[in-house]
């Protein structure tokens, strides 16, 4: 276990607080730790790539702690009645489909990173469910801009790397 995968797995291990925060209505400090958690997802990938410590786990496990630490706020989000469940399930049909066309593929040995559309929907999901927690103006807008660039990426991630499913 390196640096850049501790701190994404330790990411991982924040969301239970998080959606205890959330479901609990401690506002303040649920934004505070879900911001903590979303940015430090800068961190693991640089140091990946600063200390050549990219690894297989780590492209794997960094998405898949973005993916988890979003899904759960908007579930929580859905509990509270602040946004609707129907684009969060989208989000999360999306999210399941590309992991497993990247289970599938390392079935086949191949490991397909994160791309950088995929990359700008987290930020932008971030941003989202940032301002969603703390109910600001217009984060519904900023929720469904994040909404368009999930399900666009999701199909051109597809496209990109079909080639994949057949080993």
């Amino acid at each position: 276990m390196n640096l850049p995968n501790l701190i994404s797995f330790i990411r991982i291990i924040f969301i239970p607080l998080l959606v205890f925060l959330l479901l609990t209505k401690h506002t303040a400090i649920a934004v505070g730790i879900f911001v903590i958690v979303a940015i430090s997802d800068y961190f693991d990938g640089y140091l990946a790539r600063k200390l050549k410590q990219e690894t297989n786990l780590g492209k794997f496990l960094d998405p898949l702690a973005d993916k988890v630490l979003v899904i759960s706020a908007l579930l929580c989000l859905v509990e509270l009645k602040a946004v609707s469940s129907v684009p969060v399930i989208m989000i999360v049909i999306r999210d399941f489909a590309v992991t497993a066309l990247r289970l599938t593929a390392g079935s086949f040995g191949k490991i397909i990173a994160a791309d950088k559309l995929g990359k700008y929907k987290t930020f932008i999901l971030d941003i989202a469910v940032a301002m969603l927690i703390v109910g600001m103006p217009y984060a519904d807008r900023v929720f469904w801009v994040g909404v368009l660039f999930t399900l666009v990426s999701g199909i051109l991630y597809f496209i990109k790397n079909w080639k994949y499913l057949n080993g």
